[in-house]
């Protein structure tokens, strides 16, 4: 990305930024525009950039475009003033904090890392986070410019969460995830028992927003279609441990075709059965026991097929080898 004109000006309400034209690198070829403004102005809210666009104040080689217009190398993209929010101080993150990222990372090159993320650990700040695990990675390689998400994982949820360093490399991510080419392999503790022989779950799903903001995710003929599949891997006497292997990739998939199927998840205070949580608590498991234990995808730079594993946290270990004790 190449800026000709990043003056600006201030005011009490933020930063009025002065029309900026920005030429369109090798790496942005092929991103659609409004993706693309969203990534140059982080700090400015979705409707306000759709208002410009749709206004026609954001010309590509000075004609007008539509938001989902996918630009060319080399084309130039004209943005009007926009008015930023003051960017806060940087937050400040503990040391231990970063040690403990730093400790996570399972695999990384010049192009992407995986990490093994904590439970507990969102991946990325806002709704009153002032950090996640993206804004560590960046202040622990600030040298890695375009370093972003390439999928997510809930907050409470732990394991193999991977990250682009480049724009290119994202891309090429981004299209294996679209084609539901990536392998994701999560370990789950559901209660009481897993259904004997049940091993797909084949249920649409509708994501709605209540009110609050939060998200909530039922089955409904009316949702996008998602497949599960479950394996068995150990059973015992409150619980069983299942691999499942998502075939799609939707909000809350496992937990929800789970609970749907009578054994929802240890630790779901969404979707899960308050008196189980309540049991596993005292022995130790406070959160969500879901893990995102194996990751696969074709590296878009090598071309090989890549396979990375996460082990459990100490938490679930140790509730595991408790469990193993019990009988």
């Amino acid at each position: 990305m190449n800026a000709k004109d990043n003056s600006t000006r201030s005011s009490a309400e933020g930063t009025m930024t002065q029309v900026r034209w920005i030429e369109v690198s090798e790496d942005d070829a092929g991103q659609r525009l409004d993706n693309f403004l969203m990534r140059c102005y982080r700090k400015v809210p979705k409707t306000l950039i759709y208002r410009v666009i749709r206004k026609g104040e954001v010309r590509v080689d000075k004609g007008r475009v539509k938001p989902h217009r996918k630009l060319k190398a080399g084309e130039v993209v004209r943005v009007p003033p926009i008015r930023q929010p003051d960017a806060p101080g940087e937050a400040v993150i503990a040391q231990a904090q970063l040690d403990r990222i730093e400790q996570s990372i399972v695999y990384e090159d010049a192009d992407l890392l995986v990490l093994n993320k904590p439970s507990g650990v969102a991946v990325h700040g806002g709704s009153g986070l002032s950090w996640g695990v993206i804004e560590v990675l960046r202040r622990l390689r600030p040298h890695a410019k375009r370093m972003e998400l390439v999928h997510r994982l809930d907050r409470d949820t732990s394991g193999c969460l991977l990250v682009a360093k480049k724009a290119s490399v994202l891309k090429a991510l981004h299209a294996q995830v679209r084609q539901d080419a990536l392998l994701k392999q999560y370990w789950a503790l559901v209660a009481p028992h897993w259904p004997q022989g049940l091993d797909k779950v084949d249920l649409p799903l509708e994501k709605n927003t209540l009110q609050s903001g939060e998200r909530l995710v039922k089955v409904s003929a009316q949702g996008k279609p998602s497949l599960s599949e479950f394996r068995p891997l150990e059973t015992f006497s409150e619980a069983d441990l299942v691999e499942v292997t998502l075939r799609t990739g939707r909000t809350h998939q496992i937990r929800v075709h789970a609970q749907v199927s009578g054994a929802p998840l240890v630790g779901d205070e969404k979707y899960g059965d308050r008196d189980v949580n309540r049991s596993f608590r005292k022995r130790g498991m406070k959160r969500l026991a879901l893990h995102a234990r194996r990751l696969g995808f074709k590296h878009p730079v090598t071309d090989q097929w890549c396979v990375f594993e996460a082990p459990l946290h100490e938490d679930f270990s140790a509730l595991l080898a408790q469990m193993r004790g019990d009988g």
